[in-house]
């Protein structure tokens, strides 16, 4: 038996790796999805595209476009903007505050 090798014998099995599951997320805003949205979303301390895309089930363009809208309604304010994502906050009533003390000074 010289020349063979201890161990399992035979060729090695590799194995097929871990298949992730396909997300179905909703490509734009139903009535249920923009609600929820309005309602829990400016609830929120830090809230990101990421963050959106997990609690609505809605893919990150969607996403993205929703937190466009909300900052243009002032529900929500920009803290960041980075080229790979943004950064938003929920709005105060002492943020608010602060801002129109800045601007009459």
């Amino acid at each position: 038996m010289a020349g063979k090798a201890p161990g399992k014998g035979g060729k090695k099995k590799w194995s097929k790796g871990k298949v992730k599951d396909k997300a179905n997320h909703a490509v734009t805003f139903d009535q249920v999805a923009y609600d929820k949205m309005m309602k829990d979303i400016p609830t929120a301390r830090l809230i990101t595209p990421s963050m959106v895309v997990d609690r609505l089930k809605v893919n990150a363009a969607t996403a993205r476009m929703g937190l466009k809208e909300m900052e243009k309604k002032g529900i929500i304010k920009l803290v960041v903007s980075h080229h790979a994502q943004k950064i938003y906050t929920r709005v105060t009533r002492a943020i608010d505050e602060e801002e129109q003390a800045a601007v009459v000074s």
